[in-house]
């Protein structure tokens, strides 16, 4: 649950439920290891940022997503909870998380695997979306 900041609390309900649920929407894409769902939770233009990893706009996230489902994370599982949200303009929002990806068989989320992630989402077309996703490890090596 995120932290409320008052300007989260001049924001409605309705749009918080929305936008801490886009999290289990990629919890729910990951799970079936399906590209589009994935991609479709991401504006037209975009941008997916991982180590390593810079894709902009929904075609390159998919045929990204589609070719690390069959490769690197065939058989993973990602996890994700919303720490805090924070209003940037209306119809846009900072959303910060933290989870990480679960190799198969893997129950418990390792501190090598553990991740915070940045989500900035836009409401367009009636429904929250990413316009950016940026992760990065949760205890890197110093």
């Amino acid at each position: 649950m995120p932290t409320k900041n008052s300007t989260a609390s001049t924001m409605s309900s309705t749009d918080q439920e929305e936008i801490t649920a886009v999290p289990a929407r990629m919890i729910a894409a990951w799970a079936e290891h399906d590209a589009d769902a994935f991609a479709e939770l991401f504006t037209q233009d975009g941008t997916l940022i991982l180590p390593g990893v810079y894709q902009k706009g929904r075609d390159q996230i998919r045929e990204f997503m589609a070719m690390a489902y069959a490769g690197p994370y065939q058989g993973t599982r990602v996890t994700g909870q919303p720490i805090d949200m924070k209003v940037l303009a209306d119809g846009a929002v900072a959303l910060l998380t933290m989870g990480g990806v679960l190799a198969p068989g893997e129950t418990e989320l390792s501190d090598r695997a553990a991740i915070r992630a940045s989500w900035i989402l836009v409401k367009r077309e009636g429904r929250w979306q990413l316009a950016v996703y940026q992760n990065c490890p949760r205890n890197p090596a110093v």
